[in-house]
Parts: C-alpha cells; sequence; structure tokens
C-alpha cells in the first residue's frame, strides 16, 4: 500500500467518528496536551486509527479530538528520535490536511538560543533551518499529494502570524516576537559548541519537531502557523541541567497563556 492510500484509509476510519469534517488543525506539542483535555469532541485514541504511528514520549498522549465546529486537536506527536521515519512523523499531520484541515497550527517547547528569551515566553516561527538530516519528500513524489519541488520562501503563513499577534494582543498576552526554529533529529539536547552553531546561523531556537511537519503541510498546499512555548535557555546559557522534565513543567505552567492565544487564533479562523 502507497502511502496516499495509506493516508485515505486512516482519513475514512476518521470519518466514522467526526462530528464535522475539520476545517482547522492543531497540533500539541511537550507539555502542553492538557489543552486538549478541556475541549468537547469526539476523542480518538492514534492507536486506533489505521497506519497512525504510536507516540512513546511522555508528554505526548496519543488523542485526537474531533470537535463539532470543524477543529481537530492531536495531543500526542511523534519524532524522529522514536525510530519513526520522516514520513511517519509528518503521516498524522498529512492525514488532517487530507481529511479537510487547510490550516495547520503546530505548537512545541523549544530551548532558547538567546538569553533574552525567557522560559514560558510565547512566541511565533517566521522561518526554521531543517537541521534533522530528513525530508518527508524524500522518494518518489505522488502528485495526489503536492508538487514535485514544493516553494518554501513562506513556510509559516504571513496572514496567520499577524492574526496570532493581534490575538495576543486582545488576550494581553503581550507581543509574539517573531523567530527563526531550528530542528535538529534528538534525543540528547544541544552542546554547548552546537547552541553557538545555531546561534551563528541565524536560528533563535531549538527543537526536535515542527520541521518535517511544516514541509509536509506546505507541499500539501496547507497554511501554517508555529507557536512555541520557551521551555529552557539552551546549553551554556544557564545553569541548571537540561531535563525533560523541565520541558514539560515549561509547557504545563505556559498552557493556560497558550490556551488563549489559540482561543482567539482559533475564534478567527474559524469564522473566516
Amino acid at each position: 500500500m502507497n502511502e496516499y492510500d495509506r493516508i485515505t484509509k486512516a482519513v475514512e476510519f476518521l470519518r466514522l467518528f467526526a462530528p464535522a469534517p475539520p476545517r482547522l488543525a492543531i497540533v500539541l506539542g511537550s507539555g502542553l496536551g492538557a489543552i486538549a483535555e478541556a475541549l468537547d469532541g469526539a476523542r480518538v485514541p492514534t492507536a486506533d486509527v489505521p497506519g497512525w504511528p504510536r507516540s512513546t514520549v511522555e508528554g505526548h498522549a496519543g488523542t485526537l479530538v474531533l470537535s463539532r465546529n470543524g477543529l481537530a486537536t492531536l495531543a500526542g506527536r511523534v519524532h524522529l528520535y522514536e525510530g519513526h521515519d520522516a514520513a511517519q512523523v509528518v503521516f498524522p499531520v498529512r492525514t488532517l490536511i487530507a481529511a479537510g484541515a487547510r490550516t495547520i497550527v503546530l505548537t512545541n517547547a523549544a530551548g532558547a538560543l538567546d538569553p533574552r528569551f525567557a522560559p514560558g515566553q510565547l512566541v511565533v516561527l517566521r522561518d526554521h533551518l531543517n537541521l534533522t538530516g530528513q525530508s518527508p519528500l524524500r522518494g518518489p513524489n505522488d502528485a495526489r499529494l503536492g508538487p514535485r519541488f514544493p516553494d518554501l520562501t513562506e513556510p509559516y503563513d504571513a496572514s496567520l502570524r499577524a492574526l496570532a499577534v493581534r490575538a495576543a494582543d486582545r488576550a494581553s498576552l503581550g507581543t509574539l516576537e517573531q523567530v527563526v526554529y531550528a530542528g535538529l533529529p534528538g534525543p540528547s539536547y544541544e552542546t554547548p559548541a552546537e547552541v553557538r552553531m545555531l546561534r551563528a546561523l541565524g536560528a533563535d531556537l531549538v527543537g526536535m519537531s515542527t520541521v518535517l511537519e511544516t514541509i509536509a503541510a506546505v507541499h500539501m498546499g496547507a497554511r501554517v502557523l508555529a507557536l512555541s512555548c520557551v521551555s529552557n535557555l539552551a546549553a551554556g546559557l544557564g545553569s541548571r541541567t537540561l531535563t525533560h522534565e523541565e520541558v514539560l513543567e515549561a509547557g504545563r505552567q505556559a498552557g493556560p497563556r497558550l490556551r488563549a492565544l489559540l482561543d482567539g487564533v482559533v475564534d478567527e479562523l474559524l469564522r473566516s
């Protein structure tokens, strides 16, 4: 079975549960899954969806919430470092787009490469560096999914970034800085030398997700908005030992603020 057929099979399964076709999809990052717990809708364990890769990381529950207003919210993405290949990492996003979501909101927890960013701060991505060594588009291209050579001049939609900035202002969250995100494969955190390299390359934040999902979404013609919660200062910028527990705790603390931001974004997008 080819990738297009696998995606189609997953979409057909989700249609059995969806109260309405999704128009907008949100992917929740590490420590941010509690946002999905407060949502109304059909709750589908992603382990039940044909072809859907299983998340094995704490803080990624593996639940898809399908709401009546056309919102699909995924708590539990998968990563390269779990042993998944690039096609598996982007399978959830591809499936949600094929099901009808033409706008994708990606969220993540990320390390700050510049000490001017504080843990708990919310920012919006304007560009990225794909340093994973992988691409979800590698191999034969299926034109039913997208073009052979998609344009990534603007991977994160400018109008969506402006919408997020307005939503943050309305929610009294302050000004959202627009940043460059470096995506690495993980799972080890970066060394101080790697942090200096990433800063020299122009990155503001570093993490282990998002870039492959963005590439796949743009390939399929969807618009992408990506929001990061700063979870910690990267290696060499602080005195604390870096741990996944710290990342999860930062996500939990920032959760109410991110929920307020997402509420504003979702309300505007689903009204349009």
